[in-house]
């Protein structure tokens, strides 16, 4: 099957953006899972480029989304939570992280101000500190009561004494508070050199990713337990129609085993129609065609386990 490559419709960079001609660079984004990382990469782009969820460890790929203003374009790559764990999927998914913070040009470490600092966010810390030299941290979700900007200052402080203080901003990407002075930053850091992408572009993701993604996403909003982690969508088939006007879309939600498979059907088949009705809505909203969905469900036993499959994560 060849994928439609209508990556960057529609959409664009946010109001009173224009083209850069100065500098491109890319950047990674890296985190603590749930930290706002996906969130942050839709705000600064100016359209859905990361699912986002409650779910911890959303994001299993690395995302591309792109910024455009005066003189300079910015490439964010969203990487998955990095998490400390030994099993198979998340080490991975470590292995992602670290792979794209080493490619990337500059570094935007994401840090939830609402939770102390811990084992984990030690070993991110850990993972920055050698690129402190071209990294901007983000100091997320102050827009919460349980927020703690001043603390998170005084452990960065100790953990990357060498990123200075005038590269490190409060905010919240849920609001956009504070967020204008991010893309400043990071392009102060950029290589120069011309854009990499048109201006229109805020993703250089193919429909069928996109589509496999927004429906993941639905999956992890409407259930619970083990259920959004253990479950990937397959793209089986595409099927343009009426000249382009109308996309046929056959997925599979594939679970590891029967009685998720049951959850995810749901009773007299709610559930499974809900994800379809919520997905429908958000490609009603990105693309510029009709999307007729056949979702199906079935089981893959123990995919987690399987180098072929998580391989695939890149």
């Amino acid at each position: 099957m060849a994928p439609l490559d209508l990556s960057g419709v529609p959409g664009g960079p946010p109001s009173g953006l224009s083209p850069g001609n100065g500098r491109c660079g890319t950047v990674a984004v890296i985190g603590r899972p749930s930290s706002g990382k996906s969130t942050l990469v839709n705000r600064l782009c100016g359209g859905k480029v990361s699912i986002v969820s409650p779910a911890p460890q959303t994001t299993r790929n690395s995302i591309r989304g792109i910024a455009n203003f005066p003189g300079c374009q910015l490439i964010f790559i969203d990487t998955p939570g990095y998490h400390n764990s030994a099993r198979k999927m998340n080490l991975r998914l470590q292995t992602i992280a670290k792979e794209r913070l080493a490619e990337a040009d500059c570094v935007l470490y994401v840090l939830d101000t609402t939770r102390p600092p811990g084992p984990e966010e030690q070993a991110v810390a850990e993972l920055v500190a050698p690129f402190s030299a071209r990294t901007v941290v983000a100091l997320n979700k102050t827009d919460c009561k349980t927020a703690s900007p001043g603390m998170a200052r005084l452990y960065l402080g100790g953990v990357l004494p060498d990123v200075p203080p005038g590269r490190i901003f409060a905010l919240s990407a849920e609001t956009g508070e504070g967020t204008d002075a991010l893309c400043p930053a990071l392009a102060a850091l950029a290589p120069e050199g011309p854009p990499l992408y048109p201006p229109e572009f805020y993703t250089d993701q193919e429909v069928d990713f996109r589509i496999a993604e927004i429906i993941r996403e639905k999956v992890m909003q409407n259930t619970r337990g083990e259920i959004p982690h253990a479950v990937y969508v397959e793209v089986a088939d595409m099927e343009p129609r009426r000249h382009g006007k109308e996309l046929f879309v056959r997925a599979f939600l594939v679970a590891e085993r029967d009685s998720q498979k049951a959850m995810l059907i749901g009773k007299d088949a709610s559930m499974i129609r809900r994800i379809k009705a919520e997905s429908l809505a958000d490609f009603r909203r990105i693309f510029p065609f009709y999307v007729i969905l056949d979702l199906q469900v079935r089981v893959n036993k123990n995919w987690r386990q399987q180098d072929s499959r998580i391989g695939r994560f890149r």
